[in-house]
């Protein structure tokens, strides 16, 4: 075993390693083949150890990760990532393959989770496992060797060395020297826990050694680890260090895991900014460069951008000489891609994101064989199953649920949070016969890649609840627009997730505060009123909600009118769109504010809820009646009225005469026709009022030929959309000429199925029927919604 690391008296291997580094991964291969040694001890949590046969199992594909969490409180938990070039992995799987014992001599999770909870100094650290130092101790060392970027430096003397004849473990020794400068400068950078870490690694060495030897024993850690490990310290010194360490009971598992959690952006303290980049490196026998640049041209030639082999020739060539003229021994990540913008994509840094994306960081997801004990999440996930009676199934299938239920509305908060998730177990419906708020369809079926779905979503959290709330969290932090955020605020009340709901409602008060585009504060409100009604259904105190909602409808109230003037075509449709979706959530609005009970509303919004109506009746007023809007949005807004019983027929077909005058350009005149009968109801308008049908007739007759051609196409799509028995029955009216359908009746000289009156003993028999769909009791409430005495 020449060339050993030793010192101090002791000939155990120890192999200081960056984690996650291909070329720490090679080093640690190479010395393993050299010392042949008969115990491999790898820093990482005891517990773990009846685990490590797994690793060999052909199920298991890494990615993957090491999860530790509290069995009483699921919500404490650390993860162990571990790629193919994790030194780690490479140490754990090279002692399985020579039958060789491992072993995890880190701090146990069971002290390591209790400990979390009891001196948590809120650096966000997901797991104990890592550097957890004041100093990054790459950086001073790459400062002290002259570079500016710690990266590049380990890059240069570490990454980037190949395979080759010398001493095997000399990387290690020049690792050692220099961390040993460093513990001797700032000791144990100010962290208890890598002292009691340390104590904990050294006693378990010495177990190691007094088993099969000094020189038998190898150890894998944390370069940062290896001076302490190194030192000479007492038995009793290191136990006195161990001594009354808080403990929980643990449970640990393998879990999959994915390159874009193992880079630092993830949120895992000790990744790396390239696991993509790093996996190329370990995995490329030869030729990195050449190998890497070829695959970047096979995934922009995927996006269709012209890249040839010239290009990749030519990148080649430009990383290399990049990389001398930088003093660097071979080119790195920053020459490749500065080669490939320059070469591949002509300066732009639009393809060259996709390539950070899918390559540079990658999108590569582990596999844990079915042997592998299950994730906190899906043993959550399956008691909630169970306790629901909600069986997951291979087949499809359509469940009905009553939200008044309480099993039924459980059920329903369960796959709202799971599609939150991402775990699309479940597929909302459109449910069938009713549109209340207290039903909901889904179209439930189970896919063996929800497994897969379920252990990612376990980065969140180790139970559902607890998962879907970090998630709707990080998503209202990260929401784009004004719109994310209220449909994310929907989402939360309808996933029952209250203590989401406050940094949810915090992020939309303040997007809310700071939009000013009208267009986008009326995509935002309809989402939030569907989120008042599904609080409303659940029981869920919505009073802030319903400020920030009667808020945003203000706003748009001003700035509406102004902002639907002199629009072109796309962009008067588009706002026609935000006056429906603005129409119906108004309704709502005004229902939920009118419907609250007086004693609860205290607040400003609520008491001007019920002004609501008039407020926004009074903005289509001033909409359909200013010439610079254009026609669609006009006739919309008539239409509008009309429907709400603001406006009369007479005053409707006056609106509608100038509009269809032949003074107004064909175009203009379509267009208000479009937005006046365009959409639901606009065909039985017409059926019904023979006067509007009339106008829009007479017009459509006196429309010249030359721009009929041009107003056809918009007038077959207002009037395609009709149903087919809408249409026929349209024709037969224009067919038989205005007035010829008084006095309609059977035999009569009208259209059959009308009469001039109601009939209020046919209309009287339907009454019950309304009744009992509505769930009203009572002849005075039947006469208000029917408007006929039984």
């Amino acid at each position: 075993m020449g060339g050993r690391v030793t010192g101090s008296g002791t000939g155990v291997l120890l192999l200081g390693v960056r984690h996650h580094g291909p070329g720490s991964a090679r080093a640690v291969r190479a010395a393993l083949d050299a010392a042949r040694p008969k115990v491999v001890l790898i820093e990482g949590p005891p517990e773990a150890d009846p685990l490590i046969p797994l690793a060999a199992d052909q199920g298991m594909r890494p990615p993957v990760a090491l999860l530790a969490h509290a069995v009483d409180e699921p919500g404490r938990s650390a993860f162990w990532p571990m790629a193919e070039f994790s030194p780690e992995w490479i140490a754990l799987r090279w002692a399985l393959d020579q039958g060789v014992p491992a072993r995890f001599i880190d701090l146990p999770a069971a002290h390591a989770l209790a400990w979390k909870e009891e001196t948590d100094d809120g650096d966000g650290e997901t797991a104990p496992s890592g550097p957890d130092v004041r100093i990054d101790p790459l950086a001073v060392l790459a400062d002290t060797a002259g570079y500016d970027d710690a990266e590049r430096w380990w890059e240069d003397v570490v990454e980037h060395r190949g395979p080759g004849d010398e001493d095997a473990f000399a990387p290690f020794v020049v690792v050692e020297e220099a961390m040993t400068a460093l513990r001797d400068a700032y000791g144990g950078g100010g962290h208890r826990r890598d002292l009691v870490r340390e104590a904990h690694m050294r006693l378990r060495i010495r177990d190691a050694r007094r088993e099969v030897g000094d020189d038998a024993v190898a150890v894998v850690c944390g370069a940062w680890h290896v001076p302490a490990l190194r030192r000479t310290a007492t038995v009793a010194a290191d136990r006195a260090l161990l001594k009354g360490l808080p403990k929980a009971r643990t449970d640990v598992t393998w879990v999959p895991w994915t390159y874009r959690r193992l880079a630092r952006e993830g949120g895992y303290g000790a990744g790396v900014d390239s696991p993509g980049w790093y996996g190329h490196l370990f995995a490329s026998p030869d030729r990195p460069v050449e190998r890497w640049l070829t695959k970047v041209a096979g995934l922009l030639r995927a996006e269709d951008r012209p890249v040839s082999s010239a290009h990749v020739i030519e990148a080649v060539r430009l990383a290399e000489t990049l990389a001398a003229l930088r003093g660097r021994p071979v080119p790195g990540l920053t020459e490749t891609t500065d080669a490939v913008r320059a070469v591949m994509c002509d300066g732009s840094d639009v393809p060259l994101d996709l390539v950070r994306d899918r390559l540079v960081v990658g999108d590569t997801l582990g596999q844990v064989p079915p042997t592998a004990p299950a994730v906190p999440l899906q043993r959550d996930l399956d008691r909630s199953q169970r306790r629901l009676r909600l069986r997951p199934e291979a087949q499809r299938r359509e469940v009905e649920l009553d939200l008044r239920g309480e099993t039924d509305a459980e059920r329903s908060k369960l796959l709202h949070r799971l599609r939150l998730l991402g775990v699309d177990w479940g597929l909302p419906r459109t449910s069938r016969g009713s549109t209340g708020t207290f039903r909901e369809t889904w179209r439930l079926r189970w896919e063996p890649e929800l497994a897969v779905r379920v252990a990612e979503a376990g980065v969140w959290g180790t139970t559902v609840l607890a998962a879907a709330t970090a998630k709707a969290e990080a998503d209202a932090a990260a929401a784009g627009t004004l719109a994310e955020v209220t449909a994310l605020a929907e989402q939360c009340l309808r996933a029952g997730l209250p203590d989401a709901l406050p940094t949810v409602m915090r992020c939309l008060s303040h997007r809310a505060a700071l939009d000013t585009d009208v267009g986008r504060l009326a995509q935002a409100l309809p989402a939030l009123v569907r989120a008042l009604r599904y609080g409303d259904v659940r029981g869920t105190d919505t009073r802030a909600l319903a400020e920030v909602a009667v808020g945003l409808a203000r706003r748009v109230f001003v700035g509406l009118p102004p902002a639907c003037a002199a629009l072109d075509t796309d962009a008067a449709d588009e706002m026609r769109r935000h006056i429906d979706a603005v129409h119906g959530a108004m309704g709502l609005l005004a229902d939920s504010a009118d419907s609250a009970d007086s004693a609860d509303r205290s607040d400003s919004a609520e008491r001007a809820g019920g002004d609501l109506r008039v407020s926004w009746y009074g903005v289509l007023r001033v909409v359909s009646s200013r010439d610079r809007v254009p026609g669609v949005i006009r006739g919309r807004a008539v239409r509008l009225l009309l429907d709400a019983g603001e406006l009369g027929q007479d005053e409707a077909a006056r609106l509608m005469g100038p509009a269809l005058s032949p003074g107004t350009p064909p175009g203009d005149a379509a267009a208000w026709i479009e937005g006046f009968v365009g959409g639901g109801g606009g065909g039985m308008l017409l059926v019904h009022d023979e006067r509007l049908l009339a106008l829009v007739d007479g017009w459509l007759t006196g429309v010249s030929a030359e721009a009929f051609t041009d107003v056809l196409p918009l007038l077959r799509r207002t009037f395609g959309a009709y149903e087919p028995g809408v249409r026929r029955t349209l024709g037969e009216l224009v067919r038989r000429g205005p007035g010829q359908r008084a006095g309609a009746g059977p035999g009569g000289p009208g259209l059959p199925g009308f009469a001039p009156d109601l009939d209020e003993e046919r209309a009287g028999a339907v009454v019950p029927v309304v009744r009992l769909l509505l769930g009203r009791t009572g002849h005075e409430e039947e006469s208000r919604l029917t408007g006929v005495g039984t």
